[in-house]
């Protein structure tokens, strides 16, 4: 059985493309143009290329220039925002587990002090969500600096767990397993 085309979209029809994530979007009629027309719709409205360095600094409560006077541009406010949430999740395995380096009250600590961390501050899973999926885009166009960011930080949080679990391969393989698959299901919104 053939399928005729849709009678709803005409043959020479062509998706919309953001201007600025270049992904296709459903025009939105509130007006406005480009990405900003179409942000409440756009599959890709918080991507790196979709966030502006204006959109930052409103988030963090300064004005559009000031963050250029710390960094000097916004794919290294980017990584800095990176490291930062990586190195906080590091800190939180390192204070939950002190003083029970190596047996399963090290374990226990670490699960519960991250599970804190996600419900109370869910921006550091998801700065570092957005950092896993940034990479191959950005590689992909010849930036290795995300990449290196990233990898650098989650063997930093892998060394720390390791020597917290008495360096049990076994155990460090399945906490962090397990955190992947509880970091997949936060940022899908799952309780």
């Amino acid at each position: 059985m053939t399928r005729e085309p849709s009678r709803l979209v005409p043959t020479n029809h062509v998706e919309p493309r953001c201007d600025q994530c270049e992904r296709g979007f459903l025009p939105n009629a509130g007006g406005g143009t480009g990405h900003e027309r179409h942000r409440p719709v756009c599959r890709h409205h918080d991507c790196y290329h979709g966030t502006t360095t204006a959109m930052i600094a409103r988030r963090v409560g300064v004005t559009q220039p000031y963050p250029f006077r710390l960094f000097p541009d916004k794919k290294t406010i980017f990584v800095a925002a990176l490291e930062r949430s990586m190195e906080d999740t590091r800190l939180a395995f390192e204070a939950a587990a002190d003083g029970t380096e190596g047996d399963e009250r090290a374990l226990q600590a670490m699960t519960n002090a991250y599970a804190q961390l996600i419900s109370t501050r869910p921006e550091t899973l998801l700065m570092q969500m957005q950092g896993y999926v940034t990479v191959a885009a950005a590689e992909a166009r010849g930036d290795d600096l995300i990449g290196e960011a990233v990898r650098a930080g989650w063997m930093r949080i892998r060394d720390t767990v390791h020597r917290l679990l008495g360096a049990d391969a076994d155990k460090t393989a399945r906490f962090l397993a397990c955190g992947m698959l509880g970091n997949s299901l936060a940022a899908m919104g799952f309780p």
